[in-house]
């Protein structure tokens, strides 16, 4: 595997660890490296557990390809939100273990997921498109819209506010926070309870009733592919 996504397979469970820099920066050879364990765990059978270095899970795409130019951009958040869809619709559940700060497309891989646990601490987790001068894409809005309470989606898209882990709960982008030191062992046990349901019902359940949510992201996808350049 790449080195910017490690996996390890233990008892049904893959652990992919995103390893990028200080920042873990969602970059192109990040995307192809996370397509290529989910690929792997498909294979495996296995429920995923997805996380990133202590006090980090990213801290978005990566702006050195951003800002390489308007082509470069709009295919990197094509990448991004083609991943996101595939995460929403992996046949197997999907855990993401939040070690820290989870900012822009490092909070979107948050509401990808199936089950969300974050730590607690001076954590920063939210969409900070806004702030930093960026019209939020249409697939960052529909992401936020499904998974967000009403409320903390207008904060968090329209305003660009971010989140205490605990916060970051109460407005839908964690479904747990604990202590640092219990983080994986919270996620492996998660994975665990996981194990026992029947997985072809989950992923034609998952299927069914995100079907609408699916299409509304393949139209978003063309809408940003189109209007980004």
């Amino acid at each position: 595997m790449s080195e910017l996504v490690s996996y390890q397979l233990a008892d049904g469970i893959a652990t992919l660890t995103l390893n990028n820099g200080k920042v873990n920066a969602i970059s192109p050879d990040v995307i192809a490296a996370l397509n290529q364990a989910l690929d792997r765990a498909v294979e495996d059978r296995a429920v995923v557990i997805l996380t990133g270095q202590p006090g980090i899970l990213s801290g978005g795409y990566d702006l050195k390809v951003m800002t390489s130019g308007p082509q470069n951009a709009v295919n990197l958040v094509t990448a991004g939100s083609t991943l996101a869809r595939r995460m929403l619709a992996h046949p197997f559940p999907i855990i993401v273990a939040c070690s820290g700060h989870a900012v822009a497309k490092g909070a979107f891989l948050l509401l990808s997921a199936d089950y969300r646990i974050g730590v607690e601490g001076p954590f920063t987790i939210g969409l900070n498109e806004v702030q930093i001068g960026m019209t939020m894409h249409h697939v960052g809005i529909e992401l936020a819209r499904d998974r967000l309470r009403k409320s903390a989606f207008q904060r968090s898209v329209i305003n660009a506010e971010m989140f205490t882990p605990q916060a970051a709960l109460e407005a839908g982008f964690l479904d747990k926070v604990v202590a640092p030191e219990q983080l994986m062992e919270t996620a492996v046990a998660m994975a665990q309870q996981l194990q026992k349901i029947n997985m072809g019902a989950h992923a034609k359940t998952k299927l069914k009733a995100r079907e609408a949510f699916l299409k509304t992201l393949d139209q978003a996808i063309e809408l940003d592919r189109a209007g980004l350049i």
